[in-house]
């Protein structure tokens, strides 16, 4: 018998036989060095089944014997790729190594006469030098000889890998449609057959409006979708509709919905006009979007709005805000009242050049300067009222800022202070006129002194002391007296150890180191300099007369300190001849009480020892200064 599939032919290739290049191979291959022999010596139910496999269009592969040796068709041979022709007779472990466990197992199944298939079965495969994912339908089916038994395994394969990869794509095209309408907000999509009156809607489109969803796939009446919409909206949706259809433009409307939910709802739906090549319009198409949300935030903003604007406009003060970058975009009623201006005049950087021309440079330095450090903005300036005249303003501004600490806004105020400031002025020049005439009740004096040591020779290095006196007094007038950062005089310090050391002048000669002043020092203002002025010109008045300040070798201690929260001032006299307090409390006493309990809300001790007088006072940090 010769040794070939179709051994009746006389050697031409059959019609039916595929292309005619697999029976070539088969015939021409050495069968005799595979397990399976010459293919004269196969039973004629292995070469029919040869003959059916090499027939068919469908790629399919025979494993023969238990090793599984391959024969296949020319569509097998498509599928192989550049594995063919290399497989044709080998084992199947050896031609398929990567997945010859799988191929093994499933021999061994149908050679015990099982038939086995798969759908979309997963395998990875190395057809043309790289290593793929492929996705199979396979059936595997026994061939069975003249007695019964299984001799081979026929096997029909059909790749479904395109169809698997399309639709997983499908899949997740639609999961990211579906990402992004859960993240857009928007309801669903709708399609309107304008002909039929069909509408075809997702579920979430339907769900939203109440319509089953099995009668939306079939398509319903628009009148059905728009019985879901309130009463009072229907009119509105319907007109925006038919003016759509009308002019073929863009549709796009807002109405509430009622719909299966308690909740009254708020929808924006958005579409096209579809027309067909004759330009009748054929299709509405489009987008559902829930802007419920939106709607309740935007009827909150315009209540918080509202108010706001209320609020500011009732206000005697300007008020102004701006974006983060100073760009000014309101001012309330009262700016545009007080300057005349037409409103939005202003926006922007306008508002500089309402200022004085000697103070708009003044503004804009310290405007840069708060837009650059987030620090307050505040400044006195010349306003331009509406009369024409330039008023003194205070500008003032706060930023706003956002929880991640950046400004988001700045809201500010402008106080007219003209009156005001007027009035400081005035009382400020009644001020200084107080001052001169005071100073020269202690020129007149000095000048009273002066006189009488030229009358009486032998009282001249008193009168020199008492002159000295004068003089210090005048000085420590000057530093207790109110001042404006115009009059206040160089040189002096407002500190208390300046002013303890001010005040005490008078009562120290030159060398003479009886008073002592050391310690910690604190800066105050006028506030706190006058009553601490009247403690310690009390204690010196009263040492000078009475205590260690009259004796020859007498001596004066003062001491400060001070923690966080408090000022120390100690006094200590020591060669004093007094070392007891008087029988009766005089008026010097309760006018130190008053000034350090009543003024300063501190705490006044006075202790007698041995050589004479110790007085310990406390004196709260945060009332030596207003800023405090």
């Amino acid at each position: 018998m010769p040794n070939t599939i179709f051994p009746a032919a006389g050697g031409v290739s059959p019609k039916g036989a595929g292309s005619g290049e697999m029976l070539g191979l088969i015939n021409s291959f050495d069968w005799g060095g595979t397990a399976v022999g010459p293919i004269q010596a196969w039973p004629e139910c292995l070469r029919a089944a040869v003959r059916i496999m090499l027939s068919s269009p469908v790629p399919m592969v025979m494993l023969m014997g238990e090793t599984g040796v391959l024969v296949y068709n020319d569509g097998y041979a498509v599928f192989a790729g550049l594995r063919h022709p290399e497989i044709l007779g080998k084992d199947v472990a050896i031609a398929w190594p990567e997945i010859a466990e799988f191929n093994l197992e499933i021999l061994k199944r149908v050679l015990s006469g099982e038939t086995v298939s798969f759908t979309d079965q997963k395998m990875t495969l190395d057809r043309t030098g790289v290593f793929e994912d492929l996705w199979l339908d396979l059936n595997y089916s026994p061939v069975l000889d003249e007695r019964g038994v299984p001799i081979a395994e026929l096997v029909i394969v059909s790749e479904m890998t395109k169809r698997v990869l399309a639709e997983r794509a499908l899949a997740r095209s639609e999961e990211r449609l579906s990402l992004a309408l859960d993240a857009s907000g928007i309801v669903g999509v709708f399609d309107w057959d304008l002909i039929a009156d069909r509408v075809t809607a997702d579920e979430r489109f339907d769900d939203m409006f109440g319509v089953d969803p099995e009668a939306s796939r079939a398509g319903a009446p628009i009148a059905t979708y728009i019985d879901s919409v309130h009463v009072s909206d229907r009119e509105v949706l319907t007109a925006a509709i038919e003016k759509s259809i009308a002019e073929r433009s863009p549709f796009r409307a807002e109405y509430r919905l009622a719909g299966r939910r308690a909740e009254e709802r708020w929808v924006l739906a958005t579409g096209r006009v579809i027309v067909d090549p004759d330009g009748t319009p054929v299709r509405l198409a489009g987008v559902a979007v829930d802007i419920t949300d939106q709607k309740m935030v935007a009827e909150q903003l315009a209540q918080s709005e509202a108010k706001f604007r209320a609020i500011a406009d009732s206000m005697p003060q300007m008020v102004w805000s701006t974006l983060p970058d100073g760009y000014h975009d309101y001012y309330n009623a009262r700016w545009y009242e007080y300057t005349g201006v037409p409103e939005g005049s202003t926006d922007g950087e306008g508002w500089n050049g309402m200022f004085h021309p000697d103070d708009q440079e003044k503004a804009w330095a310290a405007w840069r300067h708060s837009l650059a450090t987030g620090e307050p903005y505040q400044i006195e300036y010349r306003l331009r009222h509406h009369s024409g005249e330039y008023r003194w303003t205070l500008g003032r501004a706060m930023p706003i800022r956002g929880n991640d600490g950046r400004i988001v806004r700045w809201f500010g105020t402008c106080t007219d202070i003209h009156e005001t400031k007027l009035v400081a002025e005035e009382r400020e020049i009644v001020a200084q006129e107080l001052s001169h005439r005071i100073k020269n009740i202690f020129s007149v004096m000095s000048g009273i002194v002066a006189l009488s040591a030229r009358t009486y020779p032998e009282l001249a290095p008193l009168a020199s002391t008492l002159r000295a006196r004068i003089s210090a007094l005048g000085v420590a007038h000057d530093f207790v007296r109110p001042h404006s950062a115009a009059s206040r005089p160089a040189g002096i310090e407002m500190t208390v150890k300046g002013l303890i050391t001010t005040l005490l002048k008078p009562y120290r000669d030159e060398g003479d180191d009886r008073l002592s002043i050391s310690g910690d020092d604190a800066r105050i203002d006028e506030r706190s300099a006058t009553p601490i002025s009247l403690l310690l010109h009390e204690l010196a008045t009263n040492s000078a007369k009475y205590g260690a300040l009259a004796e020859k070798n007498g001596r004066v201690v003062v001491r400060l300190d001070t923690d966080p929260d408090n000022l120390f001032i100690e006094w200590k006299e020591s060669g004093s001849a007094i070392t007891a307090p008087a029988r009766q409390e005089g008026f010097g006493s309760r006018l130190m009480s008053l000034s350090v309990e009543g003024q300063l809300s501190g705490r006044l001790e006075r202790m007698w020892e041995q050589d004479g007088l110790r007085v310990r006072v406390t004196i709260p940090a945060r009332a030596l200064r207003r800023s405090a």
